[in-house]
């Protein structure tokens, strides 16, 4: 399958997610608004989605594609589904046992999370209720990081990247049907949320089995294949998430500012999870498999082209949503959040966390696209390196810029701090000689940068036309900002074709490449 095809797979169901998540949000922004129990539901989930992503998502499927994908090319399926099935015993049986002891120690977890919160009446408790709640998520939603790397190894990705959609729909519906019925909101979104968990994990079993993979449960065994992906995923869990820890560092500042700040960077980073997800996350599960097959059959021309199209492809897309951000950022919170508990003070605080963030968007689609050079090579340690200078310049900027600029320093500190790894990651693969940027790649992301700006401009434009109906109180705001928002692609699609950024036919050609080709092979 074409790197293009399968990032246009998973951006797609990421981009239904997405937009089903944005409908929860704002369901959540309505009922709860941002105040103590939006900040305690917001801490209550960070907790379980932090381990998930630095040693589910994060660390594990940096450790086990490449070693599953090299059994896939050079032993076969069943080699490679005997491998998953030691590593999914192994892994059942750790997360278990965490879970439960994470449980007993809970109160305590949540005091070095968020340590402003012990001076709020009621507000500690309140979230170590709701973590309780939320914490068995990690159990299923890692055995979903296991059967997705299976399934993105066999360049299946529909099924995988269809899950968040279950994760939405829970939410949305025990906001709905459970909430009026349960202490606080918070109490409805916890539990829907480790719903989402099992029902994630049924459906990739499902998806599995209809590729052939039946899962036993053998008994748990440290074989010598399950200690290499051991050794590989600990250094693995802070390099790949590195944005996590950063998160968790603005988390424990940001409790220690006014009631509501971590609210508004929660609903400032909703936005910037769209094109993260549609684009960075797109691009990381397509191309790891990809590299990694390439790598094991010895391709490294084709695993060099790989590179090269995938950043080609991530800064084509994601400069003009970054510059989008920045151009109109109350407008989108106004419209999308605004109502109910969310008012306009709420707005205007979230919208400057919003441009703070956007700042660095391309930065963290480039480390999603960047990253598997390393982990596709099995290395798993150099990421760590950057990962640590990372967190400790984030740490010094969050204490510096938080006293001028409050939560907005905090996003800001954020998105300079993950330009300075991506230019750490770049420059390391260049020495090595494993990426260099080819003549296309260099020509390309100037052009995509000036349609990108002159884009955002026509937006500002279109936003002062637009403006009598994006402020009405009713739907009509809703249909303002999508004409708005599919103005300004077809813009971008028109201005990207002028300046040469990119092309409708190459698009095609690229959907119909095969894994690897490069583009002279295609043409």
């Amino acid at each position: 399958m074409a790197l293009f095809r399968s990032v246009a797979t998973v951006g797609g169901y990421t981009l239904a997610s997405r937009l089903l998540g944005f409908v929860r949000d704002v369901l959540s922004a309505a009922i709860m608004g941002a105040g103590t129990v939006a900040d305690a539901f917001f801490v209550a989930q960070l907790l379980p989605n932090l381990f998930r992503r630095l040693f589910a998502e994060g660390a594990f499927n940096a450790a086990f594609v490449p070693l599953f994908a090299r059994h896939l090319e050079r032993e076969g399926k069943v080699s490679a589904a005997a491998f998953a099935e030691q590593v999914l015993s192994v892994l059942l049986a750790v997360l278990l046992v965490f879970v439960c002891a994470v449980q007993i120690v809970m109160p305590v977890a949540i005091l070095m999370l968020a340590p402003g919160f012990a001076h709020e009446p009621g507000k500690q408790e309140l979230v170590v209720a709701l973590t309780r709640l939320t914490f068995p998520y990690l159990l299923f939603i890692s055995l979903v990081s296991l059967l997705g790397g299976v399934l993105n190894s066999l360049h299946r990705f529909a099924a995988a990247a269809a899950t968040p959609i279950l994760f939405n729909a829970c939410i949305i519906a025990a906001l709905i049907f459970a909430a009026p019925h349960l202490p606080t909101p918070g109490h409805a979104m916890a539990w829907g949320l480790t719903l989402s968990g099992i029902l994630q994990f049924l459906w990739l079993i499902e998806a599995c089995r209809r590729e052939g993979i039946r899962f036993r449960l053998p008994r748990p065994r440290l074989t010598p294949e399950v200690k290499a992906l051991m050794a590989l995923m600990l250094p693995a869990a802070l390099g790949a998430g590195v944005t996590q820890i950063n998160l968790v560092v603005n988390q424990v500042i940001a409790s220690f500012l006014p009631s509501g700040s971590i609210s508004y960077l929660y609903y400032a980073d909703r936005l910037m999870e769209l094109p993260i997800g549609v684009i960075g996350i797109a691009l990381g599960t397509a191309l790891l498999p990809l590299l990694s097959r390439q790598l094991a059959a010895r391709q490294e021309t084709q695993a060099m082209n790989s590179m090269n199209r995938a950043l080609e492809l991530g800064l084509l897309l994601t400069l003009p949503a970054a510059t989008a951000l920045i151009a109109i950022p109350f407008t989108l919170v106004s419209v999308l959040f605004q109502r109910g508990a969310f008012g306009a003070m709420e707005t205007q605080a979230t919208a400057w966390a919003l441009v703070a963030y956007a700042s660095g968007l391309p930065a963290f689609v480039l480390i999603r696209v960047l990253t598997p050079g390393f982990y596709a090579r099995h290395d798993t340690r150099t990421p760590v390196r950057f990962a640590v200078v990372t967190v400790i310049v984030n740490l010094a900027l969050n204490v510096t810029l938080m006293f001028w600029l409050r939560h907005v320093g905090l996003a800001l500190s954020l998105s300079l701090s993950t330009w300075l790894q991506a230019a750490l990651l770049a420059i390391t693969l260049h020495r090595r000689g494993h990426w260099r940027a080819d003549a296309r790649l260099i020509s390309r992301a100037p052009r995509s940068l000036v349609a990108a700006v002159a884009m955002a401009g026509g937006v500002l434009l279109a936003q002062g036309w637009l403006a009598p109906f994006l402020l009405r109180p009713d739907t009509l705001r809703y249909a303002a900002l999508g004409a708005l928002v599919g103005a300004g692609g077809a813009l971008y699609a028109v201005l990207a074709q002028v300046t040469g950024a990119a092309t409708v036919g190459e698009v095609l050609r690229q959907m119909r490449r095969a894994p690897g080709e490069s583009p002279r092979q295609a043409g």
